[in-house]
């Protein structure tokens, strides 16, 4: 029985995946939107750290951040709620695919038993450690108090790790974009608010699971840590964290536009084994240098002088790769190359019979 209830759930992501999909490439709009996801709101409060309410807080962050996004006339925000009102988080979603839009973000408040303190920000993953699952669980754990959520969430248990493992299935397409997000909004949170840097990292959420755009989810601090969550709960810790998030949308929305990709994971590069020097007959190695909006010839002048560069496109943005070899250690010499040409941010990236795949998974086999 538990089976049949995972592959149902699978089955009911992935047809969620792809007709959102197919509303994505046939978004006309000139706009670039984006969609702010104020967390919890009405009868879920939230963390209640010290008093203080997460869905307030929350609110009032992203009704900042939507302030200042709108003052650019080729911005679009779209909210899922603008008060204190209950969405369902698998109405969050749906919000955001109609809405075709170009970037997600959810912004939350973190809390713990402990003076636990600083800022994080979430892409869509596995957990990569107990404390991220445990995370990704409180966040998650709201569809209890929805209305249907076995039927909503074809029987998802958010105490699962392995309903947590499920709703990565299919759901990777975005990613990169994604960690690009998350890392700009880290470092405006580190280098410009100077808060404790709980770094990106990877978890299961279903608010973002539901969504087929760059997607991240922030949390802001722990409201139970007296001095962050006075700080969170005051006007300038509010107006301080919108901006360094604002920057961040806005930096992103430039790269893209620039052609230019600055994605870093630590946690990726941290969970790859030692790899022998050998040939992966099975596998692909390329180089990705860049990810656009824009479709550039393959031709090294666009490049950095860089050849054999090749493209594939993915939802609205092309991925460009350089280079293509089963050699890791000849794979590890042209991402030298890469980035002596300027390209810093670029990674090693591997595919099995064309398909993507971790670069963890790849070295494995």
């Amino acid at each position: 029985m538990k089976t049949n209830t995972l592959l149902l759930f699978v089955s009911f992501i992935l047809v969620l995946t792809f007709s959102s999909f197919t509303e994505k490439k046939n978004n006309s709009t000139n706009k670039f939107v984006v969609v702010l996801d104020a967390g919890h709101g009405g009868k879920d409060p939230g963390n209640m750290g010290n008093g203080y309410k997460e869905k307030d807080i929350a609110l009032k962050v992203v009704l900042s951040i939507g302030k200042a996004l709108e003052k650019n006339p080729n911005i679009e925000v779209v909210y899922t709620r603008k008060s204190d009102e209950f969405i369902d988080l698998f109405v969050r979603g749906k919000i955001a695919n109609k809405a075709k839009a170009d970037l997600f973000v959810s912004v939350h408040c973190d809390s713990h038993t402990s003076q636990a303190y600083g800022a994080g920000t979430f892409v869509l993953g596995l957990h990569r450690n107990n404390t991220n699952f445990e995370v990704a669980k409180k966040e998650n754990s709201v569809i209890l108090m929805e209305d249907n959520y076995h039927q909503n969430y074809a029987g998802y248990d958010p105490n699962s790790p392995e309903s947590a493992i499920s709703i990565m299935m299919g759901m990777e397409d975005y990613l990169d974009q994604s960690i690009q997000v998350a890392s700009l909004i880290q470092k405006n949170f580190v280098g410009k608010l100077k808060r404790k840097d709980r770094s990106v990292k990877q978890a299961g959420f279903i608010v973002l699971h539901q969504t087929v755009m760059p997607s991240v989810l922030v949390e802001l601090g722990f409201l139970t840590n007296k001095k962050e969550g006075a700080y969170l709960n005051s006007k300038k810790g509010q107006q301080d964290m919108a901006t360094s998030i604002t920057d961040a949308i806005l930096e992103y929305k430039k790269s893209i536009e620039q052609n230019v990709a600055h994605v870093h994971f630590e946690d990726e590069v941290l969970d790859i084994p030692n790899a022998k020097d050998e040939v992966y007959n099975d596998i692909t190695f390329k180089i990705q240098i860049a990810a656009s909006s824009k479709s550039l010839e393959t031709k090294a002048y666009n490049f950095k002088g860089l050849r054999d560069i090749s493209k594939e496109k993915i939802g609205s943005l092309y991925k460009y790769y350089y280079g293509a070899t089963s050699n890791y250690t000849r794979v590890k010499q042209l991402e030298a190359e890469a980035q002596n040409k300027g390209y810093k941010s670029s990674y090693i990236v591997a595919f099995k019979n064309g398909k993507k795949i971790s670069l963890s998974e790849a070295l494995k086999r």
